[in-house]
């Protein structure tokens, strides 16, 4: 068989008898990759877990931007501005308390809005 020839309901029974599963994780919208010299945001992104021989891996297809380290740059983070608001929404906090909170909370969203709720 070749593969282009074949459609996607065969793909998958193949792949199943191969013992390879996909999962498409549809609530994932963004992708942020560190590395030592670039971040790497990928927006718009359409993730797919891949399941094979007890390893997963992941394919990612979006929008990619990469962004430069300077080494002047502090070890600050920088929050996307939709996840500061959202924070500040939700708890019902200023921005500095939102910025704070996500500091804490390393990034995590979730976990930041918890966090201030909490401490009331």
């Amino acid at each position: 068989m070749i593969p282009g020839k074949l459609n996607s309901r065969e793909m998958r029974r193949m792949m199943a008898q191969m013992g390879i599963k996909t999962v498409e994780m549809n609530d994932v919208k963004r992708v942020t990759l560190h590395g030592d010299s670039k971040d790497y945001i990928i927006s718009n992104a359409h993730v797919v877990l891949i399941e094979a021989r007890g390893e997963k891996s992941f394919q990612i297809t979006g929008d990619l931007k990469e962004i430069p380290k300077s080494s002047a740059r502090t070890d600050e983070p920088v929050f996307p501005d939709e996840d500061v608001k959202l924070v500040m929404e939700q708890a019902g906090v200023s921005r500095e308390k939102a910025v704070e909170a996500l500091k804490k909370a390393e990034g995590e969203v979730a976990q930041a809005i918890v966090d201030l709720t909490t401490e009331k």
